[in-house]
Order: C-alpha cells, then structure tokens, then sequence
C-alpha cells in the first residue's frame, strides 16, 4: 500500500512534464511577454496603469484574433494569404453599411454581418482547397487578390461611417477599472477553442496537421475538417474586421493588408509549428501582443515607426529558426554535414581531392556484333508533347483576346501601336516570369518580389537622380543588391529549413521598412534620360527599343532553363528533392542560385518601372506580386513545381497583358483587375490539375 501511494506521484510528473513540453511555446511566449511588461513599466515615466493595461490590451486585440484564426489554418498543415483581405473587406462592408443618422447601432447584428463575411470567404477557400484539393498557398492568394477588388467595388477610398456605440461596446471596460473589454473578446473566443479542441473535431484537426494520409486510414474525414478549418478562422478574421472597424470608426479598403506579416510573425512566436499538428491559439494571442509591445518600445525609444515591419520580419525569422531547432532540424544536418565535409577535407578523401581516374569496367564488345542503324529522330510535336499540352492553351487564348479587343475596341490586329504596347507592358512579366517561374519550378514561391522591385527603384532612381554617367554605377550596385536578397533568401530556406513561404515574405517585410528609411517615405531621384529613352521611345516611330532587348531576353531564358545543367537542376529538384540528392545535383548550391535569379530579375523590373515612369514610388510592386505567380500558371507550369516550360509561361505573360489592356479600353472599374487576375489564375489550377489526373 505505501509502495503505491509511494509511487503515485510519478505518473502525474510525468503527465505534468509532458504538458509542459507540449506547450512549451506558449509558454515561452507568455514568458517573454511578461519581461516585455517589465521593460515598459521600466522605460515608461510611472508605472504602469489600468489605462495603460486597457490601451495595450485594445492595441493588440486586433492581430490576436486574427492569429486565432491563422493557428488554426494552420495546426491542420495548411496556410491562409487572404486574411488582411478578409479584414479589409469586413471593415469596408460595415463602414459603407451603418446609417450615420441612425440614433444607435446593433452591436450583434454588426458583429454578426463581420463574422458572416469572414466565414463566407472561408467556406469559399475551403471548397478550393478541401474539396477540389488545390494548393492553399494558390487559393488563398488568388483569394486575397479578389478580395481586394470587390473591397474597392464596396469602397474606393477611406471614409464611411462606424457607429460609435460599436467602439464604446468593443474598447470599453467590461468591469470599470478591472477589466477592458478586448481582453474578455479575446477569452471568449479562447474557450470556445478549448471546448472545441476537446471534441472529436479538435482531435482531428491536429490528426490532420500531424499526417493527412494517416488521419484518412483511421476514418478521418478529411475534406469536411480542412472545409471547416477555414470557415471557422474565417469567422476569426472577421471578428477582428469588426474590432478594427470599433477602432477605426470608419472604413479603409486597405486597412487589413500590413497585418498579414505580423499575424504569421504572432503565430510563429505563440510556438505553432508551420506544417501543422502542434502548437495553439494562447501561444499565438501571447504572440501579438509581445510584437505590438516591441513596436511601441521603439516608439518610446524615439525609433522611426519605419522600423516596426523590420523588427516583425526579424522576430519572424528568428522565432522560426527556434521553434523548429532540434536534433533532426534542417540546421542540425547541415552543421553535421558540415562537420562531416571538414573532417574529410582534412582527411584528403573529398572526391575533388581524389585522383581522377576512370574506374568503371570496360566491356569488350563481340567482333560480330553489328551497330543498329540510328533511329530516325521524333517529330517536333512528338518530341515536345507534353510541353505543347501545356503551354498552347495560353497562345490560343491570347488569339481569342486580340480577336475580342479587335471586335470590341477596334484597331488591334493589324494595327502595329497595339502589339508594340503589348509587347512593352508584357516586358516586366516576362522578366518576372523567369525568376518566380524557376522558383516555382522548384516547388517554391517568392513572395518577396513586390519590395525586391520596390527597393530596387528607389535606390536606383535617388543614385542615377537624372544622370547617365551615375547609371553605370548605380545599375551594379541594384543588381549586387538584389542577389544579397536572393541569397539571404535561399540561405534561410535551405541551410536554416525556414519555410520559403515565411522566409520570403519576412524578407518583404524587412525590404519594405528598409526602403521607408532610405527614401524617408518620399523616394527621391528619377530615371535617367537613356534609360527613359530604352522603356519610351520609338525606333522608326514604331518599336520601343525594350522589345528588341525582350527577344535576347527570351532566347537567354530558353536557353538557361532548356539547354544547360542549371535548368536540369532546377526541373530535377521540382520532380523530388530526395530524388535529386540521390542523383547528385548540388540541391542547396542549386535552390540559392535559383532565388538569386528571381531576386534579380525583380530588382530589373524595378528599373525597368523606373526607366518607364520616370520615377519610383513607395510599393510600386505590390501590383506584381499575384500576376509573377499567375503568368506561371497560366502558361501550363505546375505549381508544386516539376513541370513547366518559359515559353509557356511567356503565352501566359502575353494572354494576361493582353486581358488587361482590353479591360483597360472599357468603362469597367480597376478593382476587376484584381478579381479577374484571381478568378484566371483559379480556373487555370483547376483546369490543369484536371488534365493531370486524367
């Protein structure tokens, strides 16, 4: 009996250490915040107050709710890029909707229409993605970008009105002096997690993250978890739509887009871990506050605000690398293999320290053995079938386009203006299309280009600032700049194992405040006249002099991708990276070398931007982010890498600017560039992936 009762407590220290294993992220985080706490009270001029406490608690509300929603997307293995866009449009639909002569406003009925929105966009995501079983990182892109548009249809420009009971309700006390009101939000919605976490659907849904396939033989379904995985952080989202609209009192079509860094930033520093089936939502709120926190150090500090998107993309990174470092972490291999290649090197037994001698067996052929005669070689179409299936579906649609704009808006087909606009505006795709398209050939993605274009214009323009003579500098100092990016890029993927999804959009945000401070919110400079004169002028009166420099760009970009032991790299990793180690192809030299290539070709069009404008702006590349991705697409490559071909992807490039320039000749309003751009580049996953499983 006390041999028992002796032993009793073993099981539950044991059942104690192993919850805190499990939850040592959250953990950490609240740690962390704590600290965080004492810094502010430390830095603050008295101590903290219960004003303090409820402005902190409001200031962070927002991203909190929203990295609910993102921790549970992910926790089931998948990723949500359409969460600012959900809140964006929840904030424009409430602010153009409430009466402004009304006495009083609904509070549930509002909170009600917000967290309707944000689950109908997530019931949309979820039957691309659960049922259709498409890519999430392409859905919700494409999703992002269509949200986009119909929030400038619902709202073009900030305004509109917010009752302000909603904000009084929302950033109020819920007991005067003791406890503010975002604070028993953000609780209520944590329990509802917790009962949810302690269903059968809570079970499934970290089953689901953990292994899908093993989730399925167990009975699991599947399609209906991930289908309500997204309806439920689509509710979330929309809650937080509804507290920045409180917050707001009005309405901005843009107002959800800078949260997108700092929600994965939250969730990544709450301790989830991205590919699913460990971590949790408390981790994530804990996550939030701590960057909103560091934000307002630094404005304490007097720190430019344009740190605050420098200091999430470090904080992103880093808490990334810590959550994911282990025994068998991508960092611990390659520190072992490392160890492994200088022991050898000063063994002398690398193979390049080897002689070189031919050892393979030489086997004599037969006197009477008489060589076949050569096979006659294929036909071209019978050479390059697959490659044809793929890509002419986007040539055919661009005859049907130019037929259309012909028809419609006249003075196309055999007018010489329209194909040498066309073949203008398609330039920067077309360049685009060679580093994103390689990148995606590899099963990765970039999402790093809009601000690699971005600061690349702006350094570009305040160095050349109208000189010729200043171009030849300046010009290898971008193109020196952006293969910095591009390996800092690949590092972090390959050596560090961050996922290229984080790594690269980080690294946008680190760009993003990195050109604030350098053109201090106001880019200088301007383009030079000979690189005005290579994007403008007109040979004879009828070629602008890119087009000619676009077909040697071309003719390379074949070449590299179809006709050197690069390329075969590149289509060998997208085929299977275990398969490729196994083969011999230098993996990590490989995938650095290829985000080098689209960093650079991001930094061109950045140029290119400028020498075409005659100045660079503040996010001249955020509209190239969806179309560098949809060209791909298009233009027959497969997502998750593998197969494509840049000739393909250049039928994509020309079908998309030949689309926009026809929009462009009709009344109908910008915003359905951004919807059709998603709504293309859906239909044409779909449609490939349904001639893949036939």
């Amino acid at each position: 009996m006390s041999s028992a009762a002796a032993s009793s407590p073993v099981p539950g220290g044991f059942g104690l250490r192993r919850a805190l294993v499990r939850n040592r992220g959250a953990l950490i985080a609240a740690a962390v915040l704590a600290i965080l706490l004492f810094v502010v009270d430390w830095i603050s001029a008295g101590p903290l107050t219960y004003f303090d406490v409820s402005f902190l608690s409001s200031g962070g509300a927002t991203s909190a709710l929203a990295a609910i929603g993102q921790t549970i997307v992910i926790l089931s293995g998948g990723f949500d890029l359409s969460a600012g866009a959900v809140i964006s449009l929840v904030n424009a639909v409430l602010a153009s909707s409430m009466d402004p002569m009304a006495p009083g406003a609904s509070i549930l009925l509002w909170t009600t229409v917000g967290i309707g929105v944000g689950m109908a966009v997530g019931a949309f995501n979820g039957f691309f993605i659960a049922v259709l079983r498409m890519q999430p990182i392409v859905v919700t892109l494409s999703t992002m970008f269509i949200l986009q548009g119909v929030t400038l249809l619902v709202m073009d420009k900030p305004g509109g009105f917010v009752s302000p009971d909603l904000g009084t309700f929302y950033l109020g006390d819920a007991i005067a002096g003791w406890l503010p009101m975002p604070l028993v939000v953000i609780g209520v919605v944590l329990l509802a997690w917790f009962w949810l976490k302690g269903t059968r659907f809570g079970t499934a849904l970290y089953a689901l993250g953990s292994d899908p396939e093993s989730a399925a033989s167990v009975g699991i379904n599947v399609v209906l978890v991930r289908f309500a995985v997204y309806v439920i952080a689509g509710g979330c989202y929309g809650l937080a739509g509804v507290f920045i609209s409180a917050q707001t009192g009005s309405g901005d079509p843009l107002v959800g887009n800078p949260l997108l860094l700092s929600m994965f930033a939250a969730v990544v520093v709450g301790g989830t871990r991205l590919g699913g089936g460990q971590g949790g939502p408390v981790g994530s709120v804990f996550g939030a506050y701590i960057l909103m926190i560091v934000v307002n150090i630094l404005l304490v500090l007097n720190v430019s605000a344009y740190y605050a998107t420098i200091a999430e993309g470090t904080i992103l990174v880093l808490a990334a690398l810590a959550g994911s470092i282990s025994h068998a972490s991508v960092l611990a291999v390659q520190l072992r293999a490392a160890r492994a290649r200088l022991a050898a090197w000063r063994a002398g037994i690398l193979p390049s320290q080897l002689e070189r001698v031919d050892r393979r067996l030489k086997i004599a052929e037969p006197a009477h053995a008489q060589r076949s005669p050569a096979s006659p070689r294929p036909a071209f179409h019978l050479r390059n079938a697959e490659t044809l299936r793929y890509a002419l579906p986007a040539y055919v649609c661009l005859l049907l386009i130019v037929l259309v704009t012909q028809i419609w808006l006249g003075r196309a087909i055999l007018n010489p203006g329209y194909w040498n606009s066309l073949l203008v505006l398609s330039s920067f795709l077309a360049v685009l299309a060679l580093g994103q398209g390689t990148v995606i050939l590899t099963g990765g993605l970039d999402l790093s280009v809009p601000w690699t274009i971005g600061i690349s214009g702006i350094i570009l323009a305040g160095m050349v600032n109208g000189s010729d003579a200043a171009l030849v500098y300046a010009l290898p100092v971008v193109l020196v700049m952006a293969c910095a990016i591009g390996f800092a890029n690949g590092f972090g993927i390959v050596y560090l194992g961050i996922s290229p999804i984080v790594m690269t959009l980080a690294t946008n945000g680190i760009l993003q405040g990195c050109a604030l401070l350098y053109s201090q919110g106001t880019p200088a400079g301007f383009s030079s006249p000979m690189l005005r004169w290579v994007m403008t002028a007109k040979l004879a009166g009828l070629l602008t002099p890119i087009v000619l420099l676009m077909v040697v760009f071309v003719v390379a970009a074949v070449l590299l991708l179809g006709r050197t032991p690069f390329g075969r790299r590149v289509y060998g990793i997208g085929n299977g990276l275990r398969a490729a180690r196994l083969s011999g192809i230098g993996v990590e030299r490989t995938l650095i070398l290829v985000y080098m290539l689209s960093a650079v070709c991001a930094a061109v069009v950045g140029v290119m931007l400028t020498g075409f404008s005659g100045q660079a702006s503040l996010g001249m590349g955020d509209d190239y982010l969806l179309p560098s991705i949809a060209v791909v697409v298009v233009g027959g490559a497969l997502i998750t890498g593998g197969r494509g071909h840049y000739l393909g992807m250049l039928g994509g490039v020309l079908l998309l600017t030949a689309l926009q320039m026809l929009l462009a000749g009709t009344t109908l309003p910008y915003a359905t560039r951004a919807i059709l751009y998603g709504l293309v580049v859906l239909g044409a996953v779909m449609a490939l992936r349904e001639r893949r499983l036939q």
